[in-house]
């Protein structure tokens, strides 16, 4: 083993400790934004005595729940059971091995350890744990993975309960992933690549894909409230309904892991939706950040990739608070009868976009991305003047009328 080799090694695993690290951080302190927003918006205090305005309480509830009883329903099945929290955790911890969060960044050293011999590395570090050439291909399917340990949490409890949660979660997850996977095939149609770190680089010639892919951002977007089982979207817990939903019947760590899971999936979402469509750690309007690699660029593409994420993740938290739950029904009207025949349509309409383009002998460029967002322009305005007058999608009442008018002659 070549001492190159070595270094690329050392890197790769203290990129492994510090990024998952930092995202059971993250993830902490992403349940303290949810607490403390939800209750701006409700003209609340929030959480404001374990430590300076309330930061320790992720700290003080994890502890709490080391410290819980561990139990086992009776009926439950125990292998499965136990096996269900890590099904839904790992997927989702791994899925942010592969989204670059900064611009690369310059090391160098020549190192001889004890019983490892020389250690050597000199360039341009990738930001990135593993940059994949399947990139997003390997998030799609890590992310529907997750639904096993919720299937399966819901199955083995033993609770009916339980199991109409996980049973609505797999129904959920069908009818939103394909929805989710067609729209961003117009994102590998502009790109030419599926991988994240091209997808970046494609974005910084000419415009990012949020206004290049308008509807495919849309499209996503709200398959993403569902794939996280968020609000309006969380069918597979509903308090109202199912009590508790599909951990119903866990407490202590493991009803713990299932929370980690679905906040690191929130962040896996943005940092995806900040990367594929608002240019991720690319800064709008300058090249500095495309030169020669430098730690003050990476210092500084790192903070504006964090400040694009949690602002969706603050998006995810606003929406929570602000829209009601959708009825099941509506769940899936809105995935199978809208979202999907919408992303269907909308590649069509981008080959053809791109294809015409080509042979018009337009540059990929900022025009190039500026014809195709007057056409999404155009796309928008027919959708959501079809959907604001009931047309795709009807409201809880559509089709009512009361007893007095339906007897009337």
């Amino acid at each position: 083993m070549t001492p190159e080799l070595k270094g690329e090694i050392l890197l790769g695993l203290v990129k492994i400790v510090v990024v998952f690290g930092a995202l059971q951080l993250i993830v902490m302190n992403i349940v303290w934004a949810e607490r403390r927003v939800s209750a701006w918006m409700q003209d609340r205090l929030g959480p404001n005595r374990v430590g300076p305005q309330g930061l320790l309480q992720g700290v003080a509830d994890g502890l709490k729940n080391m410290l819980k009883e561990e139990t086992m329903p009776a009926n439950a099945e125990k292998g499965l059971f136990v096996l269900a929290p890590a099904l839904a955790f790992i997927p989702a911890m791994m899925t942010q091995a592969v989204i670059p969060f900064a611009s690369p960044l310059p090391v160098r050293f020549d190192w001889t350890w004890p019983l490892v011999g020389r250690i050597a590395y000199d360039g341009a570090m990738p930001m990135v744990i593993a940059d994949l050439p399947v990139g997003f291909l390997y998030i799609l399917a890590l992310t529907s993975l997750g639904v096993y340990g919720v299937v399966l949490a819901g199955w083995s409890s033993g609770s009916k309960y339980s199991l109409l949660g996980g049973l609505r979660s797999s129904a959920q997850l069908i009818s939103y992933e394909i929805a989710a996977g067609m729209s961003l095939i117009a994102v590998m149609i502009l790109s030419g690549n599926v991988s994240l770190t091209a997808i970046v680089a494609k974005q910084q010639e000419s415009v990012w894909f949020v206004f290049a892919l308008s509807i495919s951002f849309v499209v996503f977007l709200v398959t993403a409230f569902a794939e996280t089982n968020r609000l309006p979207f969380d069918m597979p817990e509903t308090e109202s309904e199912l009590v508790a939903g599909y951990h119903a019947e866990y407490s202590s760590m493991k009803f713990l892991v299932f929370l980690v899971a679905e906040y690191a999936n929130l962040f896996t979402a943005s940092a995806l939706m900040a990367t594929l469509f608002f240019g991720g750690w690319d800064i709008p309007f300058t090249t500095w950040d495309q030169g020669a690699p430098t730690v003050l660029k990476s210092l500084v593409t790192l903070v504006l990739f964090l400040t694009k994420t949690l602002s969706f993740c603050f998006v995810f938290i606003w929406v929570r608070w602000t829209l009601p739950r959708f009825r099941f029904d509506q769940v899936m009207q809105l995935g199978w009868k809208f979202l999907l025949p919408l992303a269907i349509a909308y590649v069509m309409v981008i080959a053809t976009s791109v294809y015409a383009l080509d042979l018009a002998g337009v540059a990929f460029g900022a025009r190039y991305g500026a014809i195709l967002f007057a056409l999404n322009v155009v796309i928008l305005y027919l959708v959501f003047w079809l959907l604001d007058r009931g047309r795709l999608i009807r409201g809880a009442r559509a089709g009512y009328r009361p007893a007095a008018v339906r007897s009337s002659p």
